[in-house]
């Protein structure tokens, strides 16, 4: 059964910092795109970023840019969201996916949900002004 699970939400004050990680089950992250959204409260949910097998990073959110990073560690088939200097409007649900498998395991259209195959439950990040 391929699964996502993600870790690391939490409450955290502005300017702050976070980290994300996405642990995935039954597949080879090395062998997958993944991405990574966030869902805010009364927004619908958005793409933030990509990571291709290559290690090849996209970034999708024009404020997160130079704030959030996108890594992988394929030995510990994880994926991260390093989060720093948060804004309360980074608060959201943040959720990893992944295309791999039968599907070619590009960021192309990476920011659109119907990219991905697998999704992870969401972990709840707070920011607080």
């Amino acid at each position: 059964q391929l699964q996502l699970v993600e870790s690391g939400g939490g409450l955290a004050q502005s300017g702050g910092s976070l980290r994300l990680s996405c642990v995935a089950s039954g597949f080879a992250v090395r062998h997958y795109a993944i991405g990574w959204f966030r869902r805010a409260p009364g927004k619908e949910r958005e793409g933030v970023s990509c990571i291709n097998p290559l290690g090849v990073v996209t970034d999708y959110v024009d404020s997160a840019k130079g704030r959030f990073t996108t890594s992988k560690l394929n030995t510990k088939n994880t994926v991260y969201l390093q989060m720093e200097n948060l804004k309360p409007e980074d608060t959201a649900t943040y959720y990893c996916a992944a295309r791999g498998g039968r599907d070619q395991p590009t960021c192309a259209d990476g920011a659109t949900e119907g990219h991905y195959n697998v999704w992870g439950q969401g972990t709840q990040v707070t920011v607080s002004s």
